[in-house]
């Protein structure tokens, strides 16, 4: 039997409705999800660094488990700067994407030496220099290595917006996360993706959410309704 396809409805949203919405979800999901963070395992922002560029098409767990090894051997920028690329390919090919990533990882740590002192910068601009960085990866390290706020558009943020009628571009990472930066106080930037994703894992699941379970089902305009999933 062929599997029936449901289409899925556009919602149109009104940024008033949506940041009301917000308001709303923001202290449910605090109150069920208290240790919401990164699921990335780092000391300081060179480790969140590297661990968020081996996350890319990766699993968070993976790369805890790459990294706990990783990291033991590779402490500085110049350390993985003067890496052996093959050697650095070998230890973190079970994150996919190996080549890229190496080599990403290896020219991120020559500029940060070359052009930013050796320290991993501190602004949206400079991180988006570094090679394998994008507006995602900058955002995790800003708001959770250097507590400055940023919205991480993950898979499960651009979900879970999407079905709770928060933007109209969840198909566009970068006009999400601007239209996120609209209607979710700043100072919560950070946190509340964190708690997205938190809810994305446990409950608001891509294949079948379970939302006779979900704490926030009552605001939310896909709960029940698979067309809007």
């Amino acid at each position: 039997m062929a599997k029936k396809i449901v289409k899925r409805a556009k919602i149109k949203v009104d940024k008033t409705v949506a940041a009301q919405r917000i308001k709303q979800i923001y202290p449910v999901l605090e109150k069920a999800y208290p240790d919401a963070r990164v699921s990335l395992n780092y000391k300081n922002a060179l480790q969140l660094l590297i661990s968020t560029i081996l996350a890319a098409q990766c699993t968070d767990e993976r790369v805890n488990i790459v990294t706990k090894d990783l990291f033991k051997k590779y402490k500085t920028a110049n350390d993985y700067a003067g890496a052996d690329l093959a050697t650095l390919e070998s230890e973190i090919k079970s994150t996919g994407f190996y080549k890229n990533k190496a080599k990403a990882i290896k020219n991120a740590a020559a500029m940060i030496i070359e052009k930013f002192g050796s320290k991993v910068p501190k602004t949206m601009e400079e991180l988006l220099e570094l090679p394998g960085v994008g507006r995602k990866t900058a955002n995790v390290i800003l708001g959770n290595a250097y507590g400055i706020p940023g919205i991480i558009t993950d898979t499960h943020v651009i979900r879970l917006s999407r079905r709770l009628a928060l933007s109209e571009n969840s198909e566009d990472p970068v006009k999400l996360e601007f239209d996120l930066r609209e209607i979710v106080p700043q100072k919560n930037w950070t946190i509340m993706s964190h708690l997205l994703v938190f809810h994305g894992r446990a409950i608001c699941q891509a294949r079948k959410p379970k939302c006779e379970l979900c704490p926030i089902a009552q605001y939310c305009p896909a709960a029940f309704n698979p067309q809007l999933w």
